[in-house]
């Protein structure tokens, strides 16, 4: 640890006396003159002459000086050199999302983040579940839910309202639901741990309860069986918005939706200091969604 005495020293040098040295420092002239006297103590020789009415250097002072000099101005240019560094967008950025939302509103956009900032050294990991972000190292993470967690930092990129749908092959074979209660006489079709279904209607909250016709770990799998024509899904409208628009699917009970409190987060770990690299990713992902998100735009 560099010696506080040091910047001592230097000030009163640079002031040309122990009282102007002292107020460089916001301290009083005895303290000051006390710590210069530990400082000569310590190095075992006079740094100054303090009979003359101006601060005079011994000849020791003067090469000590010109040494404490040199070390302060080489601390003053590494601290420099980093404070420049965290404004530089370089350097290895580990970004995790989940596995559908990362291949379909990610992974085919993240050419323009690589050209804005050709130095990231970047890695993506899509996975479903919600990896601890300092134990697995990611720097920043999508999240979808309705509320984050208040150790992180989360910057809302969009809503994520979800609807019932299924393919238009389904729905002639097996009839449209007009009621919340007439699913229970359907296909249905999720992923583990994604029923029972939570809904908001017409009148209120309601749940959906069952089991999913075929079972999977994937919510990917899930949504290839919608289209397919096997049953009805709850899906998200990032997941589904483009195959409605399409025809490929078709809603079920309109005035039906998952809970408009979900939202997509991009978070990452609260630190007084923030990486460029995470810095500027999130800017570019709120660039790229805008306000409000294209999936966000009333249903068909």
């Amino acid at each position: 640890m560099l010696d506080p005495d040091y910047d001592l020293f230097a000030a009163i040098v640079a002031a040309g006396s122990i009282s102007g040295g002292a107020r460089r420092l916001a301290i009083s002239p005895p303290m000051a003159s006390k710590r210069l006297a530990r400082l000569e103590q310590r190095l075992g020789t006079q740094l100054v002459h303090r009979s003359t009415r101006r601060l005079a250097l011994t000849d020791a002072g003067q090469v000590f000086h010109e040494d404490v000099r040199a070390i302060l101005s080489a601390v003053a240019a590494a601290e420099a050199r980093i404070a420049g560094r965290r404004s530089i967008v370089r350097g290895a950025l580990r970004v995790s999302a989940p596995t559908s939302f990362g291949r379909l509103h990610l992974a085919p956009h993240l050419k323009g983040f690589l050209d804005a900032f050709p130095d990231v050294d970047l890695r993506l990991d899509l996975s479903d579940g919600f990896t601890d972000l300092v134990a697995g190292r990611i720097d920043v993470a999508i999240r979808i839910a309705p509320a984050i967690d208040p150790a992180l930092t989360a910057h809302r990129l969009g809503g994520s309202r979800r609807v019932l749908c299924a393919a238009p092959l389904y729905l002639a074979a097996h009839g449209d639901p007009v009621t919340v209660a007439a699913l229970a006489e359907h296909r249905l079709l999720a992923a583990d741990g994604q029923m029972p279904w939570r809904l908001d209607g017409p009148a209120g909250p309601v749940t959906v309860t069952g089991r999913s016709h075929v079972g999977t770990d994937s919510s990917e799998v899930v949504r290839e069986l919608t289209l397919a024509g096997v049953g009805i899904a709850l899906r998200s409208l990032w997941d589904v918005d483009r195959d409605i628009a399409a025809g490929r699917l078709a809603r079920v009970l309109a005035d039906h939706a998952g809970s408009i409190a979900v939202g997509i987060y991009a978070v990452h770990p609260t630190a007084e200091i923030v990486p460029a690299a995470v810095t500027a990713l999130i800017g570019w992902l709120r660039g790229l969604y805008g306000a409000p998100a294209p999936w966000e735009a009333p249903p068909a």
